[in-house]
């Protein structure tokens, strides 16, 4: 069944004002696909009866079912390989030489989705840094589904989803079998902080952070709301921390704050102390 032009225009209003991800013209596809599942599961006739139900319920719990199918995203683990090298061989490093740290380090990464990234970032640390004894170095990761958040918690993937990136080595090392399943270890669970956060609200209880993973995300965004975000990050990421962006992302409008690292063929830029 196809999405009629109001039906869509109402979805594409209504996700803008509750997550400030933008729709373009042209993803009705993309709206039929994510919401027919909503369809079948709250027993909607149609997508149209779905989107009328959604007109007069936008604060109930059918209105964050449609925000999380919407902004689902695609990930896998060690996605396009250079931002992790990159922590590994520059950045950790660097930090790992800061006294004024205080043997501490908060990494975010910004829009978890099913886990992957930060139990990507999770397995790194384990395996390259874990003669850092006298340091914590924590993981804090958010997302808009609490779906997904419970996903990640439980950290159980298929063997379709470990096949996508997870180093061959790293398998029976990190994970153990649960049926049909892949578990991650209790140990690197335990190295991850999940919580509910939406971007285009108050960033609330979120710590001062050095890095950030906020790769493939800026690009939902309107304009104006990506600069929200970015001054927003001005806020929790410390002077000399790093943000990672996706390839083809920038801090369009804050480029005096956020330079590129000499070090990195990724999007790595470098927090610049305030003029």
């Amino acid at each position: 069944m196809s999405i009629s032009t109001d039906d869509f225009q109402t979805v594409q209003k209504f996700l803008l004002e509750n997550s400030g991800i933008s729709l373009a013209a042209g993803k009705e596809y993309l709206v039929e696909g994510r919401l027919q599942s909503l369809v079948y599961s709250e027993k909607f006739d149609d997508i149209h009866a779905l989107v009328v139900k959604l007109r007069g319920d936008r604060e109930g719990d059918l209105g964050k079912k449609v925000v999380e199918a919407l902004t689902t995203n695609e990930t896998s683990f060690f996605r396009d390989k250079h931002p992790f090298e990159t922590l590994k061989t520059a950045v950790i490093p660097e930090l790992l030489n800061k006294p004024e740290l205080g043997k501490r380090i908060t990494i975010w990464s910004a829009a978890s989705s099913s886990g992957q990234e930060p139990y990507s970032l999770a397995m790194l640390l384990a395996e390259s840094f874990a003669w850092a004894t006298d340091w914590q170095i924590k993981i804090v990761a958010s997302d808009i589904s609490e779906e997904m958040l419970e996903k990640c918690r439980a950290g159980l993937y298929s063997q379709f989803e470990i096949s996508r990136g997870l180093p061959a080595h790293y398998l029976p090392r990190f994970l153990q079998r649960t049926g049909s399943q892949w578990q991650m270890k209790e140990e690197i669970r335990e190295r991850i902080d999940f919580r509910y956060l939406n971007l285009y609200e108050d960033w609330v209880g979120l710590p001062r952070v050095d890095i950030i993973f906020m790769r493939n995300v800026l690009i939902y965004f309107e304009a104006d709301t990506k600069k929200t975000i970015l001054e927003k990050i001005l806020k929790v990421l410390r002077p000399g921390g790093y943000l990672f962006l996706g390839s083809g992302e920038a801090p369009v409008g804050l480029e005096n704050r956020f330079q590129p690292a000499d070090f990195s063929t990724s999007a790595c830029f470098k927090l610049a102390p305030a003029p």
